[in-house]
């Protein structure tokens, strides 16, 4: 089988450099859209070839999740042999369980989704919800990022410092840096008030004298980041905190959110697409080459155990 990698439109440019990793080229679909706003991509000649379709289900989060659906069909019917939705940022991942009745399990929804329109595989990098893989019916490999960033923290890491995780769904995450740098943990309790108030209410372990980085796998709009530094600064942390994120959102307000905390450094990776007024402090760490990596070991059989997350 031929490897072939398609781009959709949430992220072309680290698809393209992901293909480029593999020595191929990104087949950019073309995408139609009619008056309504309905998407009609077409994809060129892969019959026979083994396809990675790179979307990552960034905001508009359901208009990307749509294309990506149509793209595995096109895909499928074009007659690839095999289809991978390769999905950097997964959104639904945190629906992976009913928090109150009448909701829906939005993970297991377009996990099945996908799978009816053509995937054969999921990849995803640090997905919100250590316990996505168990809500799909399809194999799916989860990547991390940690790596990646693990080695840009320590390129600069501080001198006293403490890893911290903002919430208890962090803990896993930065248990793994902290085991990765060397350094201790603490851990932030947190009570989400509205999708853009977060209060954090409890602190446990010591982080007076220390810098701390804190780690997570996604920022949105910032108010958990801006609740555990404030947190930290009023339990003796110093100034300038580290943060260290897989998915950088930065919805609405949260760039500026992040630029009043006058963070030391704001590491992310560049799973979506970032906006154009992104915090002073950011940097950018690609996971093409791991992407890359992963692509050519899936196409030509072999384990991923090194690059992989396992909870």
């Amino acid at each position: 089988m031929s490897l072939c990698i398609v781009a959709g439109a949430a992220n072309p440019t680290l698809a393209e450099a992901v293909a480029s990793g593999v020595g191929s080229v990104a087949m950019r679909s073309g995408l139609q859209r009619f008056p309504d706003g309905e998407l009609c991509p077409v994809v060129g000649p892969m019959r026979g070839d083994d396809v990675y379709v790179f979307q990552p289900t960034t905001p508009p989060v359901n208009e990307h999740l749509m294309e990506l659906a149509l793209l595995l069909d096109a895909c499928r019917r074009a007659g690839s042999r095999r289809v991978t939705a390769v999905v950097p940022y997964f959104g639904y991942a945190r629906q992976d369980r009913r928090s109150r009745p009448g909701q829906a399990i939005g993970a297991r929804v377009v996990a099945d989704m996908l799978a009816a329109a053509g995937a054969d595989r999921i990849v995803v990098v640090d997905p919100h919800t250590p316990g996505f893989e168990a809500t799909c019916s399809i194999p799916v490999e989860v990547l991390t990022a940690t790596s990646v960033l693990v080695t840009a923290l320590r390129n600069r890491e501080p001198g006293r410092s403490v890893v911290v995780a903002p919430d208890l769904g962090a803990v896993k995450l930065a248990e793994r840096f902290a085991a990765a740098v060397g350094l201790p943990v603490a851990v932030v309790r947190k009570v989400r008030i509205s999708g853009t108030s977060v209060r954090a209410e409890e602190l446990v372990g010591d982080v007076v004298g220390c810098r701390p980085i804190i780690v997570d796998d996604m920022i949105s709009t910032g108010a958990t980041i801006e609740a555990t530094v404030r947190l930290l600064e009023a339990h003796g942390a110093l100034p300038q905190s580290v943060v260290v994120a897989t998915h950088a959102l930065l919805l609405g307000a949260a760039p500026e959110r992040l630029d009043q905390l006058r963070l030391a450094r704001l590491l992310v990776t560049d799973t979506v697409v970032l906006p154009s007024n992104a915090p002073s402090t950011l940097e950018v760490c690609s996971v093409a080459a791991m992407l890359s990596d992963a692509i050519s070991r899936l196409h030509r059989e072999e384990p991923l155990d090194d690059l992989a997350r396992f909870e």
